[in-house]
């Protein structure tokens, strides 16, 4: 080797020292003064949806947090895929979040193999900011108490009864056939067009023996006794049921949360952005102005202990709903 080309080496790896320092220096600036400019939370559904509705009520503390306003954007369709899509292929750069719950990020996966997002490849995971729990609610007249008098009441029936749901693809039809499976007892789904609208009202009516759906919508009637709330699917009991017993308590372990919800960003977004989030969004889950408006509807202010943590949970529970799925039946879409 020559001198001349041993200097010319030497210069070029000085030259790509300093690009890579001037690079970290850039992107740490960046970091530190972050944000600069607004912040669009993407909500993969509908206005006035759940998620909806807790975004909305986390974006007052988030602006006075972080100094920048924090625009709720809508995106729905394809049962969230096309939120999470736009989500994904946002700038990793801190600007775009996604607002995810257990269908978009845990379900779909495996209802959707052929979507080309992955919730645990394309996301880096912030924290959980929510769980609403869900509840399993009977006819108010049918003659059972309690789960073990549900449980014997049913099996005394095989495929005789019927319970409402929004659809053999919901979190909480799921949830149900995985109940079923471990209960020893077979019922036939009967879907209608919402969970909390319809099969509520259906097994108010006794169309169907049970359902279940969100604790705020069990509530009002078990309050009147034409609905009766054996259990709620939640880490713990609820203020409005405190007499009603957990899943967990019951023998359930694996059915520990409802229809819960998690902060997002797009894969490759700077870790010290991440870990700003992380401090900011868990202290407003928790702060005693969200929390009042999370327990008008029953939710609880659920948060993670790390952003690792969130993504060892994600990991869970796309394992425990792909096999949810498998023992419903539910075949995969296109």
């Amino acid at each position: 080797m020559t001198l001349r080309s041993s200097m010319a080496r030497a210069a070029g790896a000085c030259l790509a020292m300093v690009c890579a320092v001037h690079a970290t220096a850039a992107e740490s600036s960046e970091s530190t003064a972050y944000p600069t400019r607004p912040i669009r939370m993407v909500v993969p559904f509908a206005p006035g949806g759940a998620s909806d509705f807790i975004g909305r009520i986390l974006q007052p503390k988030l602006v006075e947090a972080l100094g920048q306003q924090v625009v709720v954007e809508n995106r729905s369709g394809a049962s969230g895929n096309v939120g999470v899509e736009v989500a994904a292929q946002a700038t990793p750069d801190g600007y775009t979040w996604l607002l995810g719950n257990v269908g978009t990020m845990a379900i779909n996966p495996s209802i959707f193999p052929k979507f080309p997002i992955r919730a645990n490849r394309d996301f880096v995971p912030v924290t959980l900011v929510v769980d609403v729990p869900g509840a399993l609610g009977v006819y108010g007249a049918l003659p059972v108490s309690n789960m073990a008098d549900f449980i014997a009441y049913v099996k005394e029936r095989p495929n005789k009864l019927n319970y409402g749901s929004s659809g053999l693809g919901s979190a909480q039809a799921l949830a149900f056939e995985f109940f079923m499976s471990k209960a020893g007892i077979r019922m036939t789904a009967v879907p209608y067009k919402g969970g909390a609208g319809a099969a509520t009202i259906a097994t108010l009516a006794g169309e169907v023996a049970a359902t279940m759906v969100t604790t705020a919508s069990l509530v009002p009637h078990a309050k009147t006794g034409k609905i009766k709330v054996l259990a709620v699917v939640a880490k713990k009991r609820i203020p409005a049921l405190p007499d009603t017993p957990t899943m967990i308590e019951l023998g359930y372990p694996e059915l520990n949360l409802g229809s819960w919800q998690g902060m997002y960003l797009p894969r490759g977004v700077p870790r010290s952005i991440v870990d700003r989030l992380f401090k900011v969004i868990t202290q407003i889950v928790h702060d005693p102005w969200v929390a009042e408006r999370y327990e008008k509807v029953s939710a609880q202010a659920v948060t993670s202990e790390s952003p690792a943590e969130f993504g060892r949970f994600m990991q869970e529970q796309n394992q425990f709903w792909a096999q949810a799925i498998k023992t419903s039946g539910l075949k995969p879409q296109d």
